[in-house]
Parts: structure tokens; C-alpha cells; sequence
């Protein structure tokens, strides 16, 4: 048995998406092989998405999430989907509230201590967002920025390279595409914003061999 992790925010809880998000489809879809191997394998998938989780936020739990949910005896497989609440840009500061430095600090740290209970590590990118959340309509003096979402995944491919862990590619993927389509609000997805998240996740697992 594979106990899988999932860590990160609104969108990783699956925000405004009534099939519940791209987490709750990586578990159907597991649960599905399980059910047609007649129980021969078998995953637990956990959704630890927090809203407006920060990448300190996030390492602030992950100790007591992580050892409440898994067996020493058994596999586990940690994915991060956290970065984009980091990059807010507080008009008070004139900055993103994490500046660069803190998250790729935040980061290195989540990685390390994911190191200590598993060797299936995986970073996932960010969705660009748009000009919808520019500035954001539920939190008056913030605002989300895709210069700064890009730089952030840039910090994110840098450090999972540099710590060799695996690292999914999400903003440039979407960023091909006519994304505004797949945001419901300029930055949590749509549900066929979700679904497409999900794909790419899905076969990225598949073709590294971690499921």
C-alpha cells in the first residue's frame, strides 16, 4: 500500500469545483485500479489543501499531517502543490508577501523534511492566473501577479532540480492555452480546468513509474 500526501492550498482542496478538485480525481482514478485488480494494489490518497496556505504555513503542519497519515511498513509519495498564495503582492510592501529568498528557503526546507519518510518526492508548478485578481476582489491591497507566479515556478523547477526531487511543469503547460477559460475567478480552476490539471499529473506519475 502507497500512502500519498497531497499538500498545498485552495486549489489542491479543489476550490469551486463540484467534482471536488484534481486530488479527489487522482484518488478516483486509483481507486478505480484498485477495484479492477481485484485489490492487487492499493493507494490511500490524502488532500491536505489548506486555504491561502503559504509555503511556512504549510511546513508549520507537515510533520503532525504527515505522521498521522502514514506506516512505516508502507510506501509514501509526497506531492507539493503549494507556492501560488507566496506570491500575493501586498500593496503595503510594494512586494510579494514571501519574497523570493523565503520561499525557495521554504521550499528547500519542505523537501528535506519530506526526505526523512520518503524518496518520492514531487513539486508541482503553478496555473498562471489573470488580470481578474489584479487587484483581488475578497482581499482589498492584495493582488495576484503572473510576472510573479512565473518567477516563483522558475524558484520551484530550480529547487526540486537542485535537490532532485521531481518537479511537473503546470504554468507552462496552461500558458499555451487560452487559460482564462480555466479559471473560474482568475485563479482557482474551473472544473475543466481541474480535469486538465489532473491529466497532466496523472501522466507524469504514470510515465516516472511512481504509481
Amino acid at each position: 500500500m502507497a500512502h500519498i500526501l497531497v499538500f498545498g492550498t485552495s486549489t489542491t482542496y479543489g476550490a469551486w469545483d463540484i467534482e471536488d478538485g484534481w486530488v479527489q480525481r487522482l484518488r478516483k482514478f486509483l481507486d478505480e485500479k484498485i477495484i479492477t485488480s481485484n485489490y492487487a494494489h492499493s493507494h490511500l490518497v490524502y488532500n491536505l489543501g489548506v486555504s491561502g496556505d503559504k509555503t511556512d504555513e504549510v511546513l508549520k503542519r507537515f510533520e503532525q499531517e504527515t505522521k498521522a497519515r502514514i506506516d512505516n511498513n508502507e510506501e509514501t509519495i509526497f506531492l507539493f502543490q503549494t507556492g501560488i498564495n507566496d506570491t500575493i503582492f501586498n500593496q503595503k510592501i510594494s512586494n510579494p508577501e514571501r519574497s523570493p529568498r523565503q520561499f525557495e528557503a521554504n521550499l528547500t526546507q519542505l523537501i528535506l523534511l519530506a526526505k526523512k519518510y520518503s524518496k518520492k518526492i514531487i513539486v508541482i508548478g503553478s496555473m498562471p492566473v489573470d488580470t481578474r485578481v489584479d487587484p483581488i476582489p475578497w482581499s482589498p491591497g492584495r493582488s495576484y501577479k503572473d510576472k510573479y507566479v512565473a518567477e516563483f515556478n522558475k524558484i520551484m523547477k530550480k529547487v526540486s532540480n537542485k535537490n532532485k526531487v521531481h518537479f511537473i511543469e503546470i504554468y507552462q503547460e496552461f500558458i499555451k492555452k487560452d487559460y482564462t477559460k480555466l479559471l473560474a475567478d482568475g485563479v482557482h480552476m474551473t472544473s475543466e480546468g481541474h480535469k486538465q490539471f489532473f491529466e497532466i499529473v496523472k501522466n507524469y506519475l504514470i510515465e516516472n513509474k511512481i504509481l
